[in-house]
């Protein structure tokens, strides 16, 4: 089976990969290749820190001594955009709290840190969404195809929910009265920019190798 390299080591994210394309690729990750270069996403968008991770790790791995070059790798890079924020905290959703350049931020510091800068702001001007880019890159050829899905919805007043990360316990999506963190993973994983980012890129694998 052809084999997609994601440019990650989280296992979960490597899991739900996996069963969305129906396993008809070998899946590997980041924790396959000890010696890989960490990446920096010094870029100003979702879709160019994507391509800068896929790319990297692609030409990366196509100069290695390997008994087989994988045929992808698949990045991702996905943020909380607040409206009335100007997109904040954007790029630096897990670092949106953090003191130091490059450094995540805990979950509960972020979330802090976006309620005290949405002080006051009535709920209907509190809309926002989640983005999630993929960038998948061809290691040989090097070329790169990206896939871009969004989940439209409004930060509540206060967290929650005790399931999900990140600003779950904060984000309620359009159409439900409960968060992310309440709401649970399989309903999650069906309306999410992630998921909705996934179901086009298993699109685009699972097609006949003629059409792509």
């Amino acid at each position: 089976m052809p084999t997609i390299v994601i440019a990650t080591h989280n296992k979960n994210k490597s899991n739900e990969i996996s069963a969305i394309i129906n396993n008809r690729y070998t899946i590997q990750t980041l924790a396959d290749f000890r010696d890989a270069p960490i990446v920096k996403e010094d870029k100003d968008s979702f879709v160019e820190n994507a391509k800068k991770k896929a790319s990297e790790i692609a030409l990366w791995l196509s100069q290695k001594t390997l008994n087989k070059i994988p045929h992808y790798v698949l990045a991702d890079d996905s943020g909380l955009e607040v409206d009335i924020l100007n997109g904040e905290p954007g790029i630096l959703s897990a670092r949106y709290a953090s003191e130091t350049a490059n450094v995540n931020a805990s979950d509960a510091k972020n979330n802090a840190k976006l309620l005290k800068n949405l002080a006051g702001i009535p709920q209907p001007d509190r809309g926002a969404q989640f983005c999630c880019v993929l960038a998948l890159t061809k290691v040989q050829q090097m070329e790169i195809k990206t896939f871009k899905a969004i989940c439209r919805g409004q930060i509540s007043k206060s967290e929650t929910g005790k399931g999900g990360f990140g600003y779950d316990p904060l984000f309620i999506p359009d159409g439900y009265q409960k968060s992310f963190a309440e709401l649970g993973s399989k309903t999650k994983n069906a309306i999410s920019h992630r998921a909705k980012a996934l179901s086009s890129l298993a699109d685009f694998l699972l097609k006949p190798q003629e059409d792509k």
